[in-house]
């Protein structure tokens, strides 16, 4: 599948299929997607624990709660505990001192680059050490990882859906997560119950109000050759609702035993 295609289907899949097992193989090829994402320093402070349905003991299970929509992590196959660990600044130093010896940091010959690492760029980080474990630069970076696992996840055939939740103090200690690490969000896994279009391209923002060209008062030019580009290669899809989305939600919600009135 191309990559513009993996995007297009890259949505929230709420409603995964329970009775079906997701392979370790899989959840292995998502983490392996999100260990290679850029971090800042090479330092990759991006943690997760899987925890599988069918092998978790059930105090693990019982502490994965999410304030909205916890259903879905009641039959997820897989939830992944997305978590940074600030304290992996503490190896940045050692970090990028292997980025000097494969040849991925500095201009000159490796004496000279180790030298200006040494000299100028470690004493800075040193410096400002305690800054950079604080929520900011590293939580965007971790979630670059998290959408590379989430694309790789579409590729093999899974659904995803990202949930926050004010209890990651009561799953880490379940978990066993260190208590200085942060919770960043769940990631519900499992192989879709629903249309992989859930629906139809959601109401997103007007790409002029989001993106700008020299100055925030001019917004970047839109082509509409590259959005029909784009539609051809199936990034875009079709425009919500689907003629179907109703029927296949009173299904679904049949078959997962949702109590109506509600948000699915």
């Amino acid at each position: 599948m191309e990559l513009r295609e993996v995007l297009g289907r890259r949505r929230s899949i709420r409603f995964v299929r329970p009775y079906k097992t997701v392979e370790p193989e899989k959840i292995q090829m998502m983490f392996e997607a999100a260990r290679i994402a850029s971090h800042w320093g090479n330092v990759q402070s991006l943690g997760a624990v899987a925890v599988h349905r069918e092998s978790a003991s059930q105090a693990v299970l019982d502490s994965l709660e999410a304030t909205i929509v916890g259903w879905q992590i009641k039959v997820a196959p897989v939830v992944i505990v997305w978590y940074i660990d600030p304290e992996m600044v503490e190896e940045q130093s050692d970090r990028l001192r292997q980025l000097i010896d494969v040849g991925a940091l500095g201009f000159g010959t490796k004496e000279e680059r180790t030298s200006a690492l040494e000299e100028q760029l470690i004493p800075v980080f040193s410096g400002i050490k305690e800054n950079l474990k604080a929520p900011g630069l590293g939580e965007i970076d971790c979630g670059q990882g998290i959408a590379q696992a989430t694309l790789m996840a579409y590729e093999l055939g899974l659904g995803t859906c990202c949930l926050g939740s004010p209890f990651g103090e009561r799953m880490f200690k379940a978990i066993g997560i260190p208590d200085h690490c942060r919770f960043l969000l769940l990631q519900t896994v499992g192989y879709p119950a629903e249309h992989w279009e859930a629906g139809g391209q959601r109401p997103r923002q007007e790409f002029g109000r989001l993106f700008k060209m020299n100055s925030y008062d001019q917004a970047y030019p839109r082509s509409d050759t590259v959005v029909e580009e784009l539609k051809r290669d199936k990034m875009f899809t079709r425009p919500a609702p689907l003629p179907e989305r109703e029927a296949e939600l009173e299904y679904l919600q049949r078959a997962f035993d949702i109590e109506p009135p509600g948000l699915l």
